[in-house]
């Protein structure tokens, strides 16, 4: 009799069997599932939870399940009575909540329910009775829910009083506004509440509203919550801004190294020149060195900063120098060619040796040989950068360029209130404006034709993502008359301003 017991035990604790239409499929024990593989699916499928996350974590199709109820029945509807569901005590406070809104919480659903079902033999049949007594269709004559108190704690320092008021307002209302000032903290207290609607929320103001103040701390929720957008959309953001903006402000000492290296190592980083991103460069380590300094220095002051230590030693190589190499070099330090910013490079005692001797030996070596970059082959990493920023007030802006003897134009025209054209020409040394300005202490080449490899590349923002428009990378044959001396004309349409503009080059063997 006994073993007889033991065996129907056994069987019952064995998956069983049901019939299904025509066909007889195991389905799960009561707990935690209530029906079998094929049904957990389609239900998993129709809440849009995935399967496998719904079999390591049964709440999760519970919760699912429940908001589901609520927001069909429930939506838009005025809570029906004053009196809360649940009391919620959190940072020394007691909050009043109602079901309805409260289990658009993962966290705050799953609190709820442990403490309803908790001491209960048939949990799921209290989650029944719940949804039962909650039904719009029953009659007004309801059973009043249970009245629970649940407690949550929490660690996140971002998570103030205000801010987390102001995401338990969000349960209620959709449109609630959020404060610049408070963004980060309530994106911290929906991160705790697994409210992922107000999570999305919190990250596009963020994204949209970022500037020099803000960016270190959207770029580190980003990592602390594991957020790709923030973090994705701080390194475009940066690699157009770090040179004509960031660099231009104190707020540069707050941009963290490893963003800073991802951005350098960018092929879509916007610079003026390769010297203007070096001088950016530069001024960063100084104000990582000189923590007291709130005002931006002149570029002056940190060349006697760097000058000012011990000749024997560049700084790059000094002990305080060493977890700063990876960031320099991604420079391309072969593109500075004007005479005096060469000097500039020796005169700080910054850069090895070593390094110096490259450039130097790479120059002499282009200039012997009409300006071929031998050593440089990928357009991406190696070529050498110029930028325009065209703002609003632009309808014409050109900038003259010079490498190896070799002068360009580049330019961009404002066709429209969103159609804009911008190319790169090469001109005639005898035919410059103002030719002391422009070739001061550079070699003029007389060569009539130089091949170039270049791309043109412009980008804009529009509500808060980035449009890009470039050009193929063009093999082309660079002469002096009217046919052959202009590039291809890149020619774009957007609304966004300003626009950022890079032409990058090399100068093939020819």
């Amino acid at each position: 009799m006994s073993s007889l017991s033991l065996i129907t035990k056994q069987h019952k604790a064995r998956l069983e069997r049901r019939i299904a239409g025509s066909t007889n499929r195991w389905r799960f024990p009561k707990q935690p599932f209530t029906g079998d593989l094929l049904s957990l699916s389609q239900m998993c499928k129709a809440l849009s939870i995935d399967f496998e996350e719904a079999l390591r974590n049964p709440d999760r199709l519970y919760i699912s399940q429940i908001q589901k109820f609520f927001c069909e029945n429930f939506k838009n509807k005025d809570i029906q009575s004053a009196e809360a569901d649940v009391i919620l005590e959190c940072l020394g406070f007691k909050w009043e909540l109602h079901q309805p809104q409260l289990f658009q919480s993962e966290t705050l659903a799953k609190l709820y329910l442990k403490a309803l079902t908790q001491g209960t033999t048939y949990p799921l049949r209290e989650l029944e009775e719940l949804l039962r007594a909650q039904s719009p269709k029953k009659t007004k004559e309801k059973s009043p829910a249970k009245r629970m108190i649940i407690s949550l704690k929490i660690n996140d320092p971002q998570v103030t009083k205000v801010a987390f008021a102001t995401a338990l307002k969000n349960l209620y209302m959709s449109e609630v506004e959020i404060n610049l000032e408070d963004v980060l903290g309530v994106l911290a207290s929906a991160h705790i509440l697994q409210f992922s609607g107000l999570f999305q929320r919190c990250v596009d103001v963020m994204i949209t509203r970022l500037m020099p103040s803000t960016i270190n701390n959207v770029y580190e929720a980003g990592c602390k919550y594991k957020e790709e957008q923030l973090t994705t959309a701080c390194e475009k953001w940066l690699e157009m801004n770090l040179v004509p903006l960031v660099g231009t402000q104190i707020h540069l000492r707050k941009i963290p190294q490893d963003l800073l290296h991802k951005v350098l190592k960018s092929p879509r980083l916007f610079t003026f020149s390769e010297f203007r991103l070096l001088k950016t460069m530069l001024l960063w380590v100084f104000l990582q060195l000189n923590y007291k300094i709130q005002a931006i220095p002149t570029h002056e002051t940190v060349m006697t900063f760097f000058k000012s230590f011990p000749e024997n030693c560049c700084f790059l190589d000094r002990d305080i120098g060493q977890s700063l190499r990876p960031l320099f070099l991604c420079l391309r330090l072969h593109g500075i060619t004007k005479g005096k910013d060469l000097e500039v490079l020796r005169y700080i005692n910054f850069f090895p040796e070593s390094w110096l001797n490259r450039v130097t030996a790479n120059h002499y070596h282009a200039l012997e040989n009409g300006g071929d970059m031998d050593q440089l082959k990928d357009l991406n990493t190696q070529a050498v950068r110029f930028g325009l920023l065209f703002n609003q007030e632009n309808t014409t802006y050109s900038k003259m360029i010079a490498v190896y003897g070799f002068f360009f134009k580049i330019t961009g025209l404002k066709h429209d209130t969103t159609t804009y054209s911008f190319y790169m020409q090469r001109i005639k040394h005898t035919d410059l404006e103002s030719p002391f300005v422009v070739y001061e202490h550079k070699p003029i080449s007389l060569r009539t034709a130089r091949l170039v490899k270049y791309e043109i590349r412009a980008q804009a923002l529009v509500d808060g993502k980035w449009q890009e428009f470039r050009t193929n990378q063009i093999i082309q044959k660079f002469g002096l008359t009217k046919l052959s001396c202009k590039s291809h004309i890149l020619k774009i349409q957007t609304v966004g301003i300003p626009i950022y503009v890079s032409f990058a080059f090399i100068f093939p063997p020819s």
